[in-house]
């Protein structure tokens, strides 16, 4: 079977790291999910990650407690290259070449961020993590994503999260809630959807990036959804929503 992707963007939140945890990062978690990269990479997919912060920090919370917006948005910044660090000594243990590049300089632990430095990597299969967001305070690691992703000429942004899809309501709280396979750009930000933030959708829209939405919870869900099964739903130029 042909791979379905040469280039694809994994974004993984800070709270998929934490498992059962209340706070923190659960090496097993990082460990599964290092191991479904690794056997992805074999595969000769090229992959970047993006990982969120919202295990050890998260901006906004810190605003509306108070702090200055844009101080709080660093810090959770700062918070994102702990997870990637953590996630790179997890995939380098298993003999995954990897690069940790940020969007602010810490030399000392990582590479600034230079797209064509991250090309030329995901080029060698070496996987690249971006950490530090997007280097700017208001925008989340939804919208780094989408960005970095229409960077480096991703063909899909895969986001992986603790639910199964997109639902037209809370799963949780509506045992009827209807899940949806496929979903445009548009009607996912006229209905207020939630996938990622209006932001990342634009972005996603604009550069014709589909994205699909997955449970990473589900043993092996990395693997196949970077191999092409349709396992979540895809926010794309087209779908079954009447």
């Amino acid at each position: 079977m042909d791979k379905p992707y040469k280039r694809v963007l994994l974004k993984l939140s800070g709270e998929a790291l934490m498992g059962d945890m209340d706070y923190g990062i659960d090496p097993n978690v990082v460990e599964t999910i290092a191991a479904e990269i690794a056997e992805v990479i074999k595969e000769e997919i090229e992959i970047a990650v993006v990982v969120g912060a919202g295990n050890i920090f998260r901006g906004i919370k810190g605003s509306a407690a108070g702090m200055d917006r844009a101080t709080a948005d660093y810090i959770g910044m700062i918070a994102t290259v702990m997870n990637a660090m953590t996630l790179q000594d997890s995939l380098e243990r298993m003999g995954v070449p990897t690069r940790v590049q940020t969007a602010i300089a810490m030399q000392e632990v990582a590479e600034p961020y230079i797209r064509r430095r991250a090309i030329r990597h995901l080029e060698k299969n070496r996987v690249v993590i971006f950490g530090a967001g997007s280097g700017n305070p208001f925008f989340t690691t939804d919208t780094t994503a989408a960005l970095r992703a229409a960077e480096i000429n991703a063909e899909v942004v895969f986001k992986a999260t603790k639910v199964d899809g997109v639902y037209d309501s809370d799963p949780k709280i509506n045992p009827n809630a209807k899940r949806f396979r496929t979903l445009t750009y548009g009607y996912v930000l006229q209905n207020d959807l939630k996938v990622m933030d209006s932001t990342a959708i634009a972005l996603c829209k604009d550069n014709n990036i589909p994205i699909m939405v997955f449970d990473l919870s589900v043993p092996g869900n990395i693997k196949r959804a970077l191999m092409g099964e349709s396992i979540g739903t895809i926010v794309g130029e087209s779908c079954d929503v009447s």
